[in-house]
């Protein structure tokens, strides 16, 4: 009897529910087969030519999904109808075609998804589509991104005991006019202002750890492009790490955020603490680190374990924060049980928008507040007494 319900289950997958099935109520779904049924019938399910641009931002994390759902050898089919049945193949093929279409990041984080499929005579298409998108984001993003950290570095290396060669004398006599001696017209300084001595050297590292689960395919298309930027600037040293059930440094690429973008696999399993535990390794200086965890903390590993690294980092002087959206999208989908246990342990957390990030980031550089600032700025933060 339960062979006979399995058979007519997996024909209802096939055939959809609809009352031609013949099947009626003599299969019913439960919770997984029904996620399986709602990904089989955004695919296959009426004509979905069209969805390439902001027309389809749930392409990337559906791509990601059906991983969870089928196994490989599924998602392989159904991946390639996805190429046809979004017109990918034809675009990819006939690039003129990309005059009908303006690139953006939903088009981006659907390549990328797909970034394993694509035909080999398809990819330097692909490729120019993803450049043209970063390129545009790097353009948006840069000058306000190298203002807000260079900014926040000279305002952390300020000391109040400089030496001679090294005071600020314009900020030295702003700061004590309160001291001006009208009977000898001058300033009489209580406080020297100035900056300590940098000889280029690295004054902050930052390592940006990101989830690549089918969910955050925007926030890691804009965490690539942020760490090119941040890769950039000599006085931080910045780290890129992905991770699903494995970890990979992507370090290497970082000056390129295309060959970021295809070097990442969206979908999959999530290990949380096996990711932390690959920064903790990185960590070399924690009071002069950050950490960014970018995930929507759905963790499929050890997540007491998880919870206890985060607490040894932030433990050891180390600033870690998790970001649980890098996007313009909106309220992210997340554990909000991690994301209340983390802030427990004294992992600011919250989502962010792009334009946020490099604000963010020199509130972290300087050691200030980051809930104080994310509360000026009406971010909703997670806090460790949520239920």
């Amino acid at each position: 009897m339960t062979h006979q319900r399995d058979r007519l289950t997996r024909w209802r997958l096939v055939l959809g529910g609809d009352a031609a099935d013949g099947i009626g109520e003599a299969a019913s779904l439960g919770a997984d087969d029904l996620r399986r049924d709602e990904a089989l019938r955004q695919l296959y399910d009426g004509e979905r030519r069209g969805g390439l641009g902001a027309s389809a931002p749930r392409v990337a994390r559906w791509l990601g999904d059906i991983r969870g759902y089928f196994p490989s050898s599924v998602v392989q089919v159904m991946q390639a109808d996805a190429m046809d049945r979004l017109g990918l193949t034809q675009l990819l093929l006939e690039p003129e075609l990309l005059e009908a279409v303006q690139p953006d990041i939903n088009l981006v984080t659907t390549l990328v998804g797909l970034g394993r499929i694509i035909p080999e005579r398809s990819k330097a298409t692909a490729r120019a589509v993803v450049r043209a998108v970063t390129d545009q984001l790097e353009e948006r993003l840069r000058a306000e991104t190298v203002q807000a950290v260079t900014g926040a570095l000279n305002r952390a290396a300020r000391t109040r005991r400089p030496r001679q060669s090294d005071i600020d004398w314009n900020r030295t006599i702003a700061a004590n006019l309160k001291h001006y001696q009208p009977d000898h017209r001058t300033v009489i300084p209580e406080r020297l202002v100035g900056h300590a001595r940098r000889a280029q050297r690295v004054e902050r590292h930052i390592i940006l750890c990101i989830d690549q689960s089918g969910s955050m395919a925007e926030s890691v298309v804009y965490s690539s492009v942020f760490g090119a930027v941040l890769a950039s600037l000599r006085s931080v040293s910045t780290r890129l790490v992905v991770f699903d059930t494995q970890v990979v440094d992507l370090t290497e690429e970082l000056d390129d955020p295309v060959e970021v973008l295809f070097g990442v696999q969206l979908g999959g399993g999530t290990d949380i603490n096996q990711a932390l535990a690959y920064c903790e390794g990185l960590i070399t200086q924690p009071n002069e680190t950050i950490l960014v965890l970018i995930s929507d903390l759905y963790e499929g590993g050890i997540a007491e374990e998880m919870l206890r690294r985060a607490a040894a980092i932030t433990g050891a002087g180390a600033t870690m924060i998790a970001l649980l959206a890098l996007s313009d999208s909106g309220r992210p989908s997340y554990d909000a049980d991690h994301a209340a246990a983390l802030a427990a342990v004294g992992v600011p957390t919250f989502a962010c928008t792009p334009d946020q990030f490099p604000h963010l980031m020199a509130t972290a550089i300087e050691r200030r507040d980051i809930a104080a600032w994310a509360a000026a700025n009406d971010i909703v933060t997670t806090h460790g007494d949520e239920d």
